[in-house]
């Protein structure tokens, strides 16, 4: 085993030199301890915090009165032009899936009390051709990030997005509404009837595409829902 131990960390330091590794946010080069983020990057993430009070947070309370929801939580705040925004920006629009693992990762050791009592994942789905245009869908790429360190089952299949009206990043509130009413189907309600789910997103602002697909899945039997986001964007 110490054997195999040192391979790894000779041929981890060997890649290094080869190809150095960047942190997604400042660019500085990665020490081999390091994944995705550099340390100072990693500790000044602007965190919400919201674990804490799952219940009763700024996230939550958006979607107070529009789904009932057990617990709502996001890993940190997202501000369009500021580094850690850059982060969201890479894993969605610059082809980089890892990101999205590695902050999946992350979420699910800094929040280990959260997946208490949870019985599956199931990411925000894109529709077909948006995600064949992405090449990936980010939500599930962040949910088999979270699945590595919890277990949990990622599911893909009960739910799909069947229409996409433009994104909802320049969008007021009842536009966001009003831009995904519809948008989502229950396909297979046998798959999540009696569990309880965590939908998992990258960004929540508003919290119309959430509660839009929410609504979808509370038509299956004794559903119970909980939300985990990369990041929440104060509206």
């Amino acid at each position: 085993m110490t054997k195999q131990i040192h391979t790894i960390s000779f041929l981890s330091r060997l890649l290094d030199i080869i190809g150095p590794r960047r942190c997604a946010i400042c660019g500085s080069r990665l020490a081999v301890s390091e994944e995705g983020l550099c340390g100072v990057c990693n500790r000044h993430l602007p965190r919400t915090e919201f674990w804490r009070s799952p219940t009763d947070n700024r996230m939550a309370r958006l979607l107070w009165g529009r789904i009932p929801i057990e617990r709502c939580a996001a890993l940190y705040y997202h501000e369009g032009h500021s580094q850690a925004g850059r982060l969201v920006y890479d894993i969605k629009y610059h082809h980089h899936p890892e990101l999205a693992r590695m902050m999946g990762r992350m979420m699910a050791e800094e929040y280990a009390s959260f997946f208490d009592g949870i019985d599956l994942l199931l990411p925000v789905p894109l529709t077909k051709k948006r995600q064949r245009q992405r090449g990936y869908n980010q939500s599930v790429e962040i949910a088999k990030g979270i699945a590595a360190v919890t277990r949990l089952p990622v599911e893909e299949k009960a739910v799909q997005r069947v229409s996409f009206l433009g994104s909802q990043t320049q969008k007021g509130k009842w536009e966001r509404n009003e831009n995904v009413e519809g948008a989502f189907q229950l396909v297979d309600g046998s798959r999540v009837e009696g569990r309880h789910i965590l939908m998992v997103d990258d960004v929540m602002t508003t919290g119309a595409t959430i509660a839009a697909c929410a609504q979808e899945l509370l038509r299956a039997r004794d559903v119970a829902i909980s939300v985990l986001t990369l990041c929440f964007a104060k509206s």
